[in-house]
């Protein structure tokens, strides 16, 4: 019986003792998870941040190499202009002046015409009716006369040439009066001598005179189709 009862007390306490251990064990395994929970939280916050400054110092270069002043186009947006201006020969040097200039010269004379009137019969109460129409009507007609001089002067230039070797034709871009720019195809068959004193002019096609710069031309191939007989005179006093 003593056996028995020895026996039934050690077996009593080893469970009380499990049991304490197990109970004491719970709180450090939850301890540990939000822990862990608690450093994965961090984690991922400090890599947000990281991610929205590295974002952030790369617009920041973006905005800062945009912001620096080269000479010539960046390299990627020349790129970007090659893949897109291919087959192209010729650039008109001075193509964006002309441009800018024709636009100012319209602005001017679509303001000439719209508020020339207004601003002249608004004026001068005391003056003559007629004479403000005379007045008025010189604006208008200064204004439109230097606009279609000017697109008569610049008509001939040709802002861009595409060619292919060995094809027979070639486009050009020419600028129209609203200082827009049209295509035209043109075929070497039917390019003449300009056969007038027309300054600026190269060549003569479908009834149309074409300017082309030369000295910006880098395609001597194609400079000799577009000047047949400037190079036969110059082969000739080679020759001599």
């Amino acid at each position: 019986m003593a056996r028995a009862a020895v026996f039934n007390l050690l077996r009593s306490q080893s469970k009380q003792l499990i049991s304490r251990n197990i109970h004491s064990g719970y709180p450090c395994r939850v301890a540990t998870w939000s822990h862990t929970q608690c450093a994965k939280s961090n984690f991922n916050s400090a890599t947000s941040i990281f991610t929205a400054q590295k974002r952030w110092a790369s617009q920041a270069k973006t905005t800062e190499d945009d912001n620096k002043i080269s000479i010539g186009p960046r390299k990627d947006r020349e790129d970007d202009k090659d893949k897109k201006d291919a087959g192209i020969v010729y650039y008109g040097p001075i193509s964006s002046t002309l441009k800018k200039v024709k636009m100012l010269s319209l602005s001017t004379c679509c303001l000439s015409v719209s508020l020339g009137p207004v601003i002249t019969f608004m004026t001068s109460p005391g003056m003559n009716v007629i004479l403000k129409g005379a007045v008025a009507s010189s604006v208008i007609f200064f204004s439109a006369t230097t606009t279609a001089a000017l697109h008569w002067f610049v008509s001939p230039y040709i802002h861009k040439i595409r060619w292919k070797p060995g094809s027979d034709s070639f486009e050009v871009e020419m600028m129209s009066w609203l200082a827009t720019y049209i295509p035209r195809t043109i075929k070497f068959a039917d390019i003449r001598p300009p056969e007038t004193n027309r300054p600026f002019v190269t060549f003569k096609a479908n009834g149309n005179f074409y300017f082309v710069d030369t000295e910006h031309c880098h395609n001597k191939a194609l400079l000799a189709r577009l000047t047949p007989q400037k190079a036969t005179n110059e082969s000739a006093l080679k020759n001599i």
